[in-house]
């Protein structure tokens, strides 16, 4: 299985497994919105899965995988804001999950590199 295999299935299922958690669970990421975002938490929750999931498919399709990884880069920069929210929420809670949030802030960096090596 090569490399590049490899990084489509995981960022498939790290995608995709986000955007179902969107829907089936979202009140842990409504509380993560930053307060800046417009309108609703639960519409940006939402949404947010809802684009996960259509990044999660297009990265499996020959045809739209170039465009989808280009997308899903986007996508990993634009959650972060929340991920640093999720983090000075965190911090303030537990040693645990201030040091889980903490190490998860520089693990989106090679989320948005392999999904740019999927835009090739």
């Amino acid at each position: 299985m090569s490399t590049f295999h490899l990084s489509r299935c995981a960022l498939t299922a790290i995608l995709g497994g986000a955007g179902v958690l969107h829907f089936l669970v979202p009140k842990p990421f409504d509380q993560i919105v930053p307060s800046w975002v417009p309108g609703s938490p639960r519409l940006a929750t939402y949404a947010s899965g809802a684009a996960e999931l259509s990044v999660a498919a297009g990265l499996n399709h020959p045809a739209t995988r170039k465009n989808a990884g280009r997308v899903a880069a986007a996508l990993f920069v634009a959650v972060f804001p929340a991920n640093v929210e999720m983090a000075r929420q965190w911090v303030l809670q537990s040693r645990a999950k201030a040091a889980i949030s903490l190490l998860r802030l520089p693990l989106q960096i090679p989320l948005v590199t392999s999904a740019l090596r999927l835009a090739r």
